[in-house]
């Protein structure tokens, strides 16, 4: 396994350089030398194959400057550092940087080698997990339409890749409209229960004696389908509305998660729903369950927390809607994006995709506005219906970062029809892209 890892060695005498080499050649490592620091710096990033073995004591930038440098761009790289004969501040100050482990000279060859396994082991777990999660994140469909880059949806995403990996049950509660079922869909696709069944059950849609037999059995011989918890064995079962199982459903439910023992047979993801004020999943379920459910917790954000994700929305929405009523998607005005901001969202998500559908529809008519749109969801509204302050700054970078996606939206990346439209210079557009994160790439 060790042959695929590389190693850079870092020291400005050639032969410490070509000794250490030679050693690890023969160990099966593939290196590479480096006669200062600056030259290292050159090669070495975050996504380096490999590990770093570097004197401390260099001539122009020494061993501690190179592993601050290291470990600002990635804090998990292993670097080894080479001390002089009982330097022992060196070597306390260079663990404290992030070193992985010191070497101290004369060092013993085996010594040396056993660092290297043990680091190239821990470089390759951190590599391998990177482009799992890397596959995961941009290759799953369903994680696809999580849209949006606020700080919440960014956890968000995160919280799903960790739990999709873990084999606990788990918890989703939050406010209604903000995709719940969706984060089900994910923590499955990207879990390794990915290829097993999915099987969803709304416990507030039953009756309990209907609920109680789609759950547990037992069916009749002219029942198409088993009972959700055979039919899910070995992979997700999802209540929808687990607040409204009774409390002999909670009890039932609770047994035959306690008989399925541990990593579980198969994994319940439990839905809050609830809609009483003041009221929490932990207020009607059984302590027992509740705290089996809740051991891995994901609570959705609202719309109203996500920022300028709700103007990103809006825009992929009205797009989706022009296409299937065949026509063009509405423009926002700045006053209707401030709107769109500050109005509370008490639908989530599902009410804006009620307004994007709306809007595209009056749009087709020519009449009709977002704001009378709000209104008519809200009567008692006002025009302006913010619910938390936001410094005028924000408003104005949201819109102008809406402005910039949907123009290059429009002309699929070409640069040169974006600027002529907008009227900017191309530093100028080129440096709201990166500062907003757009890539040209993403519309070609």
């Amino acid at each position: 396994m060790a042959q695929a890892m590389k190693i850079a060695i870092v020291d400005d005498e050639q032969d410490m350089r070509q000794s250490i080499s030679q050693w690890l050649a023969l160990s099966g490592y593939d290196t590479e030398t480096f006669s200062s620091a600056e030259d290292a710096l050159k090669v070495l990033g975050p996504e380096y194959p490999g590990i770093v073995i570097s004197d401390i004591k260099m001539p122009g930038m020494d061993g501690i400057q190179l592993l601050k440098k290291l470990m600002g761009a990635d804090s998990t790289l292993p670097v080894i550092m080479i001390t002089g004969h009982g330097d022992v501040p060196m070597a306390v100050e260079a663990m404290r940087v992030g070193a992985f482990d010191f070497l101290e000279k004369p060092f013993n060859p085996d010594r040396m080698s056993e660092l290297a396994k043990r680091a190239s082991n821990a470089r390759r777990l951190t590599l391998d997990n990177r482009a799992l999660r890397r596959e995961l994140s941009g290759g799953t469909q369903i994680m696809n339409k999580l849209i949006g880059a606020s700080p919440v949806m960014e956890r968000l995403r995160e919280d799903i890749l960790d739990l999709g990996q873990a084999d606990g049950h788990v918890l989703i509660d939050g406010e209604t409209g903000t995709g719940k079922t969706l984060v089900a869909h994910a923590l499955h696709a990207v879990g390794s229960r990915a290829g097993k069944k999915f099987v969803l059950v709304s416990c507030a849609a039953l009756e309990e004696e209907a609920l109680s037999k789609r759950l547990f059995g037992p069916m009749m011989p002219e029942d198409a389908q088993l009972p959700a918890i055979e039919e899910a064995r070995g992979g997700t079962l999802v209540l929808e509305d687990v607040e409204a199982l009774s409390d002999t459903l909670q009890a039932r439910l609770l047994s035959v998660m306690n008989d399925q023992g541990t990593p579980a047979e198969t994994r319940i993801v439990a839905i809050s729903n609830l809609q009483e004020a003041g009221k929490t999943s932990e207020d009607v379920l059984r302590p027992d369950l509740f705290y089996r459910l809740a051991a891995l917790r994901i609570t959705m954000p609202p719309l109203r927390q996500r920022g300028e994700d709700i103007l990103t929305l809006f825009t992929r929405l009205s797009e989706q809607f022009a296409e299937e009523y065949g026509c063009d998607a509405p423009q926002v005005s700045a006053q209707e994006a401030a709107q769109l901001l500050q109005a509370p969202w008490p639908g989530n998500v599902r009410q804006l995709i009620n307004i994007a559908e709306r809007a595209v529809l009056q749009s087709r008519r020519g009449s009709g506005t977002i704001a009378s749109l709000l209104m008519s969801d809200h009567e008692e509204m006002q025009p302006v219906m913010t619910t938390e302050g936001k410094p005028l700054k924000e408003y104005v970078e949201a819109f102008e970062r809406m402005l910039i996606d949907n123009t290059m939206r429009r002309h699929k990346g070409s640069i040169a029809s974006v600027m002529d439209e907008l009227c900017l210079p191309r530093r100028t557009l080129n440096e709201k892209m990166a500062k907003y994160g757009l890539q040209r790439s993403d519309y070609l």
